[in-house]
């Protein structure tokens, strides 16, 4: 039996559901394949409503529908029967909201601050004999080399860590930490965050007794069951089940499905409106300069053209990035997102249809590995930011943001091997100045691609961003002997310092379960 409140939330839910995805392209066309189907003889006047749901039952697009639901319950936070103010639905905690504005000022004023220093405005429309250049280099991009000396890194992540260290609860008597260890670490706030035996519970697929893809096809899997593996992949993606596909890849994703399981899962599609979308922001990129195209070219300079895995991408990741930072489809999720979209205006105009918006820039190299399409590229990697990235970049209380991850590595660091995490501390090595670089960036640029790619298959299939932590804790773990002679921060840094080599999945399953078996 649903009790009345149950069923008054379940409604509600369900009209939400249907109020967001009224306006949306498939709603359009599940309207049209309901008119064409009318034509046909099959359908009938007496049993016209069970005949249509048929149609479009046989036809797909139900599908379609359901994987459309199951990402907006994803995405969206939970509806609350009670009246909720709209800051309220974008984080809870007054003190975390109060830190993320004052944290995009800073930002903003660092911005601002370069734009008038180097006298290069934050957004210009650009000459049509500029236009025309860069769109015939659009796929050379690379080629360029201009002078970006005077252009600094908006901030470091250092930076950030400290306004997180910094966050305290006025409400909350601090005098109750003391006769626990949670005064080791640096973030001092009373989250709800999982224990080990949680986290076993949650992460039960994981187990030592589970067969995983990343493990155990490097043991020689039985070549039957290799197949099997395959076929069930396959078997999903020809039946296009998001919830399916998800479950399914918490034991992993087999290397040749990936890429379609994982736009899958995230409802992610390569359609002709997809494709338009793409080539119209393409155009923005074109006819619009913006400041952060400076710092995303420095960025990209810096990083993925002198990787060696991910230099062949460099034209990719500019491409995709400008485009991005013109994307106003992604202003949906700062509905749910404790930021707000900060806004320049292009230079001598001040409309508001003029304004543009500066999104932090997510982690897309290693997606460059499964998509040779831009426009299926950029599908995928806007989902995954709108989805998941942006907790990495923003001051809030989700158990998948940023603040969260922080103290789930500490407790999780701190109950494993207490010993350990108090000699850091001893020695001014706190493990979170070391860690929190590598959970900002989901491990990006640190692991082997393989091995990353192994990790976001588990972060996809949790829908979590709780694994970062897990896999932050267990690197301590597995490296603990050498870092118990260390004597100061830059020694427990070196040995930290190449991750390269590490096998994601045995590590996180020895840390999980190792001790319990």
């Amino acid at each position: 039996m649903i009790d009345g409140g149950t069923e008054r939330e379940l409604s509600a839910t369900i009209a939400q559901l249907v109020q967001r995805l009224k306006g949306s392209h498939l709603h359009s066309q599940l309207e049209r394949r309901a008119k064409d189907c009318l034509h046909q003889p099959e359908i009938k006047l007496e049993s016209l409503k069970e005949d249509v749901r048929h149609f479009l039952r046989v036809s797909g697009w139900e599908k379609k529908l359901h994987n459309a639901v199951y990402r907006e319950m994803h995405v969206q936070p939970p509806l609350s029967l009670l009246p909720t103010p709209p800051e309220h639905r974008k984080e809870p905690l007054l003190y975390m909201r109060s830190a993320q504005a004052s944290w995009e000022r800073r930002v903003l004023k660092s911005l601002s601050s370069m734009s008038s220093e180097l006298g290069v405005p934050l957004a210009r429309k650009r000459p049509a004999a500029e236009q025309k250049e860069l769109a015939n280099k659009w796929n050379e991009m690379s080629t360029d080399e201009p002078d970006l000396s005077q252009f600094r890194p908006v901030y470091a992540p250092k930076d950030f860590l400290e306004v997180l260290i910094g966050l305290r609860n006025p409400n909350h008597d601090h005098s109750e930490q003391v006769s626990t260890r949670s005064h080791w670490g640096l973030i001092q706030l009373p989250l709800s965050v999982r224990d080990v035996v949680q986290m076993r519970e949650m992460y039960s697929e994981l187990g030592l007794t589970s067969g995983q893809l990343g493990i155990d096809d490097e043991a020689n899997l039985h070549p039957g069951r290799r197949r099997f593996s395959l076929g069930i992949s396959r078997t999903l993606v020809l039946d296009q089940d998001s919830a399916a596909a998800q479950q399914y890849s918490r034991q992993g994703c087999p290397m040749g499905l990936r890429a379609d399981l994982w736009a899958l899962i995230l409802n992610a599609t390569n359609q002709a409106q997809d494709m338009m979308h793409y080539e119209q922001l393409k155009a923005g990129v074109i006819q619009h300069d913006m400041l952060v195209d400076n710092l995303i070219y420095k960025d990209v300079k810096l990083t993925a053209s002198n990787d060696d895995y991910y230099f062949v991408f460099e034209d990719f990741l500019y491409q995709v990035l400008m485009c991005f930072s013109r994307d106003t489809a992604i202003l949906e999720h700062f509905m749910y997102n404790s930021a707000s979209p900060p806004r320049s205006f292009i230079q001598g105009k001040g409309q508001e249809e003029c304004a543009v918006v500066y999104p932090p820039n997510g982690e897309m190299a290693p997606l460059c590995f499964l998509y040779n399409s831009p426009s299926e590229l950029y599908s995928v990697f806007r989902e995954m930011y709108v989805r998941y990235f942006f907790r990495l970049h923003s001051v809030s209380s989700s158990p998948s943001g940023i603040v969260s991850l922080c103290l789930q590595f500490e407790r999780l660091l701190q109950a494993h091997l207490p010993q350990l995490f108090y000699h850091l501390r001893q020695i001014g090595a706190q493990p979170l100045r070391i860690a929190f670089r590598w959970m900002v960036r989901a491990f990006s640029g640190y692991l082997s691609t393989d091995q990353l790619l192994l990790l976001w298959d588990r972060l996809l299939a949790y829908d979590s961003l709780e694994i970062l932590a897990v896999l932050a804790a267990a690197v301590f773990a597995f490296r603990s002997d050498n870092l118990m002679e260390v004597t100061s921060l830059a020694s427990a840094e070196a040995v930290l310092a190449d991750l390269s080599t590490l096998k994601v999945m045995p590590l996180i399953q020895i840390f999980l379960f190792a001790s319990a078996a």
